[in-house]
């Protein structure tokens, strides 16, 4: 066990050179001293609580998710009868008073109609509750009614989809360990470490992007749309800018039979190739591509509308079939807006709008304290630690100590490798693992004088030391691994932190502790050959 081939050795040795000369750039920036522009920069990433950033709370209207509720109801009512009862005739869908009800115009196929419907709904998880009431009223209407344990379902879900859509966004900017959680039933808490921009970030996060694409009703007059009168199956849409459409404010499209954004696959800010001008090229999937050729098959020479959230972008006509899957967006942009709105759909739609009610900024000079305060406790309890265990161990607490300040480069240069970020937990679980790479050599060290006390020569004692202790120490740290596993699994921002930093300082101060001393101790005993060691 205590040999080691010059192969071996060299490997070792530019294992530990390389994560060290990593942590080089950081330390370089913690000191305050400048890096060589010509030099790869791999730096640790500081979290909200060491570089500062922008705390965000935002909230969501549940009255909305009803509403929307609603309006999916009313076309998957049409769609269901249409295709499961195709025979059953049936008068307008209403949705007023926060239901929807439809009347059967002929009461015989009532319970055929009532089928339907009724496998539009579902339980409402394990309430014993469905979504939606149905209820049969005055002998041919019928009328559904949400529940409230359908409503917080469809909060939560809308909730939970909001928060991956909100991660997607901020992960898209390039930003570093966000914290995105939910909070209550309504709320999500958005924290972006080192943001300068909270203004963009709110913008890109507040923008619902619900892109859609409907056919223009061409039979409203200007006088109706003015006044805002649409006929049924139609609605008034206003252009998000007036100049782009001639100075007309709004115009009449169809609220069915139209094309939704959620089956884009891609969406990228390009330059419209006629005037340069800024746009944003879509790409839809497989379903979505195939819907809207069939919709620009048959409307050949008629405008549709390309509306995004709640507004009309343009209108343009549909020249000929678009077969490709693939279309442009144009509306005036900026780069930096199409970019921006590239990313949000790329991300999704929120199936909900978001509104900041909270927001703070977290000053860097909270984070300067944090540092500097983190760094004294971490320099007091090393020269501490060191100073006891070269008073201890002698030769063999050199090299401890020697491997301790190894193990701290390379968890730097690890972690600046990985792009990983160091929140103040973070410095909490490295000042564990240098516990963790001390104790390690505490371990062996003891079990080597156990062994001289049995009367085992020097290299027997070193070789029976390092092996016995080495099983125990993999014992220790196999179960810290697991546990930072599981935290950085079903934990969130600076938890993650915390598990990162751990699982990475696990795996160096084994590498430090227990290869590298080893090393150095057999190095030693070859050469010096000693009879007697002071432990």
């Amino acid at each position: 066990m205590l040999d080691f081939p010059r192969w071996k050795q060299v490997f070792y040795w530019i294992v530990a050179g390389f994560a060290m000369l990593a942590a080089a750039p950081s330390i370089s920036a913690l000191a305050g001293l400048g890096w060589p522009s010509a030099l790869p920069r791999p730096e640790v990433n500081l979290g909200l609580d060491l570089a500062g950033g922008s705390h965000i709370l935002l909230e969501a209207s549940p009255e909305q998710v009803k509403r929307q509720r609603l309006e999916g109801m009313d076309e998957d009512v049409r769609q269901r009868l249409k295709r499961d009862a195709p025979g059953v005739q049936i008068g307008d869908i209403s949705t007023r008073d926060g239901t929807v009800s439809f009347m059967v115009e002929n009461p015989a196929q009532l319970d055929k109609a009532r089928e339907a419907v009724l496998s539009l709904t579902s339980g409402a998880q394990l309430t014993g509750q469905r979504d939606w009431d149905i209820q049969v009223l005055d002998g041919n209407r019928i009328v559904l009614t949400p529940t409230q344990a359908g409503l917080e379902l469809a909060v939560s879900q809308a909730m939970d989809s909001a928060t991956e859509v909100v991660r997607k966004r901020i992960d898209s900017l390039g930003t570093r360990e966000p914290t995105i959680i939910r909070q209550g039933a309504d709320r999500i808490v958005v924290q972006v470490p080192g943001l300068k921009d909270p203004a963009a970030l709110k913008s890109l996060i507040g923008q619902t992007a619900k892109l859609e694409f409907k056919l223009v009703d061409q039979s409203v007059s200007p006088a109706d749309i003015q006044q805002g009168i649409a006929p049924p199956g139609s609605e008034i849409v206003p252009y998000a800018e007036a100049e782009r459409s001639g100075g007309v404010a709004a115009i009449a499209v169809k609220r069915l039979g139209g094309i939704k954004g959620d089956s884009l696959t891609n969406a990228q800010q390009t330059n419209d190739s006629r005037n340069n001008e800024p746009d944003v090229s879509i790409t839809f999937d497989q379903a979505g591509g195939a819907k809207f050729a069939k919709l620009t098959t048959e409307n050949v020479n008629k405008p549709f509308a390309i509306i995004l959230d709640g507004k009309v972008l343009s209108a343009p006509n549909i020249n000929e079939p678009i077969l490709g899957g693939s279309a442009q967006i144009s509306g005036n942009f900026t780069t930096d807006s199409a970019n921006q709105l590239a990313i949000s759909l790329r991300s999704g739609a929120l199936p909900v709008d978001l509104k900041v009610v909270e927001e703070r900024t977290v000053g860097p000079d909270l984070g300067a304290d944090s540092i500097k305060k983190g760094m004294i406790a971490m320099l007091v309890g090393s020269t501490a630690l060191i100073a006891f265990i070269l008073a201890i161990y002698g030769r063999f607490g050199v090299y401890a100590c020697t491997a301790l300040v190894v193990n701290v480069l390379m968890i730097l240069g690890i972690m600046a490798i990985a792009n990983a970020t160091l929140t103040l937990p973070g410095i909490a679980g490295f000042v564990l693992t240098i516990g963790a790479a001390v104790d390690a050599n505490v371990l062996i060290n003891e079990r080597i004088r156990e062994e001289r006390h049995r009367g085992r020569r020097v290299f027997q004692a070193v070789e029976f030391g390092y092996t016995e202790a080495s099983r125990a120490i993999f014992d220790a740290n196999i179960t810290n691994v697991i546990a930072a596993a599981l935290m950085f699994a079903f934990g969130t921002g600076p938890i993650k932190g915390f598990a990162i930093v751990l699982v990475i300082g696990i795996a160096t101060s084994v590498f430090t502790a227990v290869v590298m001393t080893r090393m150095w101790v057999a190095n030693w005993l070859r050469k010096a050959r000693p009879s007697e060691i002071a432990l």
